[in-house]
């Protein structure tokens, strides 16, 4: 990852896929949208694949376990194991065995992805705050989680139980639209007992190092959809990010974007694995690429040419994040996304 401040989005004269070993892809608007693939996922990520890239698929959703989530995208028609499949589970159940003694018992408020996790660091799960736990561990319950699993875990925690989080995603993409995540569920304790929890998934640490541990991965790429995890969590991992725009980040969240939000590359889907990236200039006229000049005007962004609308919205990135320097762009950047249908 280049250092500093980044400005733009940076080109790559080879393919993304032959110029890093390893993808680490999130699934939830990256690979599918509830339980069908995002057009041309499958044929992208078999064509990377064939070229000898090795696709890890890595995910703040705690419900499912990895034997799932892999027979799931087998199903889709990527083949995948469950040595393929990195969870926030598996991140948090780490985070908690190194600080419980082996073999304790852990309240679990989420799904069997959590119990499995558990279970492979030694520890016990348990359902009720009567149970004698250790500690509390929240994750992702799908829609089916009773308001009464939030009250066991409120019960167990204002007892002083260390209290941990597998993620705190506010939101989750399903295929009827954007629903409640388990941070909207990790609020409902907080609120509730006042305590903070330990969170291990994207964008924090412990994620980061899960997915390196089980992936051996020496040059990744950090795949994803969302800023304030996927690409805050290969910036806060020193590696580089591709965004891509099937997910919950429009073109004004990216031209907004401060800092630890800014990703390496832009593309509009999974295909962008097996192209070059555009190369972004900057002149006396402003950021071109390809046919299109962006530049930073009093109170809004200009952008002027013809062409592709991903080289457009790269050089608009461009002069937004160069305006904005270590902080949040607030020009109006409404205009030049319209021309571009973004």
């Amino acid at each position: 990852m280049s250092q500093g401040v980044t400005t733009r989005p940076e080109g790559s004269g080879q393919p993304l896929s032959e110029a890093y070993d390893t993808a680490l892809l999130d699934l939830d608007g990256v690979v599918y949208a509830g339980g069908s693939a995002i057009v041309h996922a499958v044929d992208s990520l078999a064509e990377a694949r064939a070229g000898g890239m090795h696709l890890a698929y890595v995910t703040n959703n705690a419900l499912r376990t990895p034997d799932a989530v892999a027979e799931h995208l087998t199903e889709l028609g990527i083949p995948t194991g469950a040595d393929d499949v990195i969870t926030s589970a598996q991140a948090v159940a780490r985070l908690i065995s190194e600080q419980v003694p082996a073999g304790s018992r852990v309240l679990v408020i989420g799904g069997e992805g959590l119990r499995v996790a558990l279970r492979e660091r030694g520890l016990t799960p348990v359902e009720s705050a009567d149970d004698d736990p250790a500690a509390v561990v929240q994750g992702y319950g799908g829609p089916e989680l009773t308001w009464g699993r939030f009250a066991e875990a409120s019960y167990a925690v204002a007892r002083g139980l260390p209290w941990f989080a597998s993620n705190t995603d506010l939101t989750i993409p399903s295929g009827r639209g954007i629903a409640p995540g388990n941070g909207a569920a990790v609020e409902v304790v907080r609120i509730a007992t006042g305590a903070e929890p330990q969170v291990a998934g994207k964008p924090l640490p412990p994620m980061h190092r899960e997915t390196i541990l089980r992936t051996g991965a020496k040059r990744p790429l950090v795949v994803g959809d969302r800023l304030d995890t996927d690409i805050e969590g290969a910036f806060n991992g020193e590696v580089d990010s591709l965004l891509v725009l099937t997910g919950v980040t429009d073109g004004r969240q990216l031209l907004a974007a401060p800092p630890q939000h800014r990703p390496t590359y832009v593309d509009a889907d999974l295909r962008g694995l097996l192209t070059g990236q555009p190369e972004v200039t900057e002149d006396g006229a402003g950021f071109r690429c390809g046919g299109w000049t962006a530049t930073a005007g009093a109170d809004q962004l200009e952008l002027a040419g013809e062409g592709d609308a991903l080289d457009g919205l790269r050089a608009l990135c461009a002069a937004a994040w160069t305006a904005a320097g270590d902080g949040s762009c607030e020009l109006d950047g409404g205009k030049a996304l319209a021309r571009l249908g973004l």
